[in-house]
């Protein structure tokens, strides 16, 4: 580790590692939004997806102020987040096939839907799984995921194949193998993960960018407000009687 404080360095990480993704997925961050954009137009519903700490951004981007109202989580339980004890089980059940056919079977996800799939490595049986079943749908996949797992690691699914293997359009969080951005020789292990960071800000990218390319079109985007800022629940009330039959953690 060179000179600053680790905090210091830290930042400096995560600034780079935004500056690349938002340089060298620019074309992919266009093409994702106007995916979007186009689901939204044809009458199709949104869905977003995340394992362990990747359902993180993934959540981020659900029943969000300044967000896209139709966008919607596709849980699977024991997997969002680090909500389930032990913790372990969600490492787990990322690794059991056949778990995303039963979620898809069972969820709202249709034909004409668009569905973003988030896995850092995007080598576990359920993302991969899940981008190769919604795409048998008929459902548009956009892969969220750090592609330079697919060249040092070995794939956990059957196929041998990796999450970006079965998508529409892939970014790539540039995030290196393990996560960890910063190391100290008092230290044994690399520490400080920033694929939070890249990865939030990318889907934050392709929802601003969907957003204004309904707006290109003279669409308005159904935008959520604030619900702490005055007008706001009235705002949101009538975005959700108005897009009703596509919103689902309503119910």
């Amino acid at each position: 580790m060179s000179d600053g404080t680790p905090a210091d360095l830290f930042f400096d990480a995560a600034i780079g590692l935004l500056q690349r993704a938002r340089e060298e997925e620019a074309e992919a961050i266009t093409a994702a939004g106007g995916l979007l954009a186009d689901t939204v137009a044809a009458g199709g519903r949104l869905f977003a997806f995340g394992a362990g700490h990747s359902s993180l951004a993934a959540q981020d981007v659900v029943y969000r102020a300044g967000g896209l109202a139709l966008m919607n989580l596709l849980a699977v339980p024991g997997v969002v987040g680090v909500d389930v004890t032990p913790a372990t089980l969600g490492s787990a059940l990322e690794r059991v096939d056949g778990l995303a056919s039963a979620v898809l079977d069972t969820s709202p996800v249709r034909a004409g839907d668009a569905l973003v799939i988030i896995s850092l490595s995007g080598r576990n049986a359920l993302p991969v799984e899940m981008a190769l079943n919604a795409r048998a749908l008929g459902v548009r996949v956009i892969g969220v995921t750090s592609v330079a797992y697919a060249s040092q690691t070995k794939s956990r699914h059957a196929s041998g194949t990796f999450l970006k293997d079965h998508c529409d359009i892939v970014l790539d969080s540039k995030i290196a193998v393990g996560d960890a951005e910063l190391t100290l020789d008092t230290i044994p292990a690399p520490f400080a993960p920033a694929s939070t960071v890249v990865t939030t800000a990318l889907m934050q990218a392709v929802m601003a960018t969907a957003a204004s390319a309904l707006a290109d079109r003279g669409i308005e985007p159904p935008l959520l407000r604030s619900g702490n800022v005055d007008g706001g629940h009235e705002w949101n009330g009538r975005v959700m009687r108005d897009y009703g039959d596509r919103i689902f953690y309503r119910n």
